[in-house]
């Protein structure tokens, strides 16, 4: 026998040995193992509080550049690996009483870049805006953003490894030399290394010891699933609470204070600027304000591949990282099939997210995407007492269509709290139903969900728990199973397997067509201590999913 067959010979039996017969890879369970038994982290009293803001005088948060050199540089990825969009900011910030916002003709949006850190080959011109946060109210202080930059390079080779800078070369104004690695050609063997799934990140010290614990994992991508800076817990005088509701309810109109966002950009930059991210709108995005404006600053500060994925809005897209297919729902904007005409969202006519949901989700080709991964804010299967099926709407209109096509697992934020489930469909078990994660945890300053809706005396009124900002009401009683008759379990659902109260992060790192490890980070363990892990398997061949 050749060296080649006893090499291959010695790699089949070694793959073979990492998945026992037990369906363990390495000691790792598998969610062939499943159901699994429901499990609950006792409190850790020790980490419940810290949840406090950087305060703007912290130098992670300072502004640094002088003049119109950029700041707050951001990576994002176009829908496809051989594109990448490459966002800054220009100019400072206004916020006053009496302002005049920046023209943003008057700075170039460029990008040099190429494989080589000298000389940068290649150019792409972007575009650029200034958008503004005004209140018709005496006493409340208006804000006008930098310049904000937007540039699209296009024409990448796969898992490449290339430099860049951006700015205006003719003042000068360009920043200092980056790099960023593109993603891997899509296809059924193709995969980035880890990808970190995190929410509701904030600007906390606890958002720091998130922020540190994913860098140490190296991601080749961040997916940010909604609540970014939370910008809407201050008046615009700068002024914080942690409740707004409860400390400023006399306020004529729910203010934010928006150098809070710009704190956010400089204090990411060193991650963001190296490493892509996708991000998602949350309901601390929401941001209302003079003329019924919403989501500015999330639509104006992200570049996000909507046009390239066929989508007319900031709100909701698709795009591919290798043969994973990755899309991003809006949980705040109308998700139903038809919506009535009095309906509170402006920016988009009845039906349009669900409409570009059936049709991208027909484009998916699973011969090259094998994995099909789905995100959003609000989750649908959460046991915590905040937000207990509050977006109980979203899923009654989208979750049949997402189950017939085969989706494998859905991340979510919003409860803050961490809480994965066993494979679920329609509150029932079922084998080809996706894993519900719920990575709500980075470490903002409203702290953590520690009740559960299934325990003694926390079970929400049914009247209490509507999407307010959709104005929709679909959360009933159960009509059948173990809880039929009860808006809430008298236990822990049999669909959640695993719920904790901690700030963390996940990594998700795809091995092949068919298995996903997926790995919780607690902040209080060491940087390579898993907090919750599981291999993910698909079963194409059980589950075939429509398309």
């Amino acid at each position: 026998m050749g060296l080649v067959s006893v090499l291959l010979v010695s790699f089949c039996v070694l793959s073979i040995s990492l998945i026992g017969s037990d369906n363990t890879v390495l000691g790792i369970p598998t969610t062939l193992d499943g159901p699994f038994k429901p499990v609950t982290v006792p409190l850790d009293q020790t980490f419940r509080g810290h949840a406090v803001d950087l305060p703007d005088t912290d130098p992670r948060v300072r502004r640094i550049v002088q003049g119109f050199e950029p700041e707050q540089i951001s990576l994002s990825l176009s829908t496809t690996h051989d594109s990448v969009w490459v966002s800054w900011i220009t100019g400072d910030f206004q916020i006053g009483e009496s302002i005049k916002p920046l023209n943003p003709k008057t700075v170039a949006s460029v990008v040099r870049y190429g494989r080589l850190r000298f000389p940068l080959i290649h150019k792409a011109t972007g575009h650029s805006l200034v958008y503004n946060q005004l209140y018709p109210f005496v006493g409340l202080q208006n804000y006008t953003s930098g310049i904000i930059h937007h540039a699209r390079l296009t024409g990448l080779k796969p898992n490449t490894l290339y430099y860049y800078q951006c700015g205006d070369p003719s003042m000068p104004a360009m920043s200092s030399t980056y790099y960023f690695k593109t993603m891997p050609a899509s296809g059924p063997k193709s995969y980035p290394s880890r990808i970190a799934i995190v929410g509701d990140l904030g600007l906390t010290y606890n958002t720091t010891s998130t922020v540190d614990h994913m860098i140490a994992n190296s991601p080749d991508l961040v997916l940010l699933v909604g609540d970014v800076c939370y910008a809407n817990l201050y008046l615009t005088n700068g002024t914080g609470a942690d409740c707004y509701s409860c400390s400023f309810s006399q306020t004529p109109i729910h203010e934010t204070y928006q150098p809070r966002w710009d704190y956010w950009g400089r204090y990411m930059q060193p991650v963001t600027s190296k490493i892509p991210i996708m991000v998602v709108e949350g309901n601390h995005e929401i941001e209302r304000q003079g003329e019924n404006q919403t989501f500015v600053a999330y639509s104006s500060r992200f570049a996000f591949p909507s046009r390239e994925s066929g989508s007319p809005s900031t709100f909701y897209y698709s795009f591919n990282a290798g043969g994973i297919h990755f899309i991003m729902l809006g949980g705040y904007i109308a998700y139903n099939k038809s919506v009535k005409c009095d309906s509170l969202i402006l920016q988009v006519s009845p039906a349009r997210q669900y409409k570009w949901l059936e049709k991208d989700l027909a484009k998916v080709d699973r011969e090259v995407t094998p994995w099909l991964v789905a995100t959003w804010h609000p989750p649908w299967y959460s046991t915590y007492k905040a937000h207990y099926r509050e977006a109980e709407c979203m899923r009654v209109a989208m979750e049949d269509l997402l189950y017939q096509y085969g989706v494998d697992i859905i991340f979510n934020g919003h409860v803050h709290a961490y809480e994965r489930s066993n494979r679920v469909y329609n509150y029932t078990l079922d084998p080809c139903g996706p894993v519900h994660i719920t990575v709500g945890d980075g470490g903002n300053r409203e702290k953590m969900a520690i009740a559960h809706a299934d325990e003694p005396g926390n079970c929400p009124d049914p009247s209490t728990t509507p999407d307010d900002y959709m104005g929709g009401f679909c959360a009933f009683n159960f009509t059948s199973g173990p809880a039929a008759g009860k808006f809430c379990w008298d236990r822990q659902p049999d669909y959640s397997v695993y719920r904790e109260s901690s700030f963390g992060h996940g990594i998700f790192e795809v091995k092949n067509e068919t298995h996903a490890l997926w790995t919780w980070h607690r902040n209080q363990d060491m940087y390579n201590s898993p907090g919750d892990q599981i291999y993910i398997v698909r079963q194409p061949e059980m589950c075939e999913p429509k398309h």
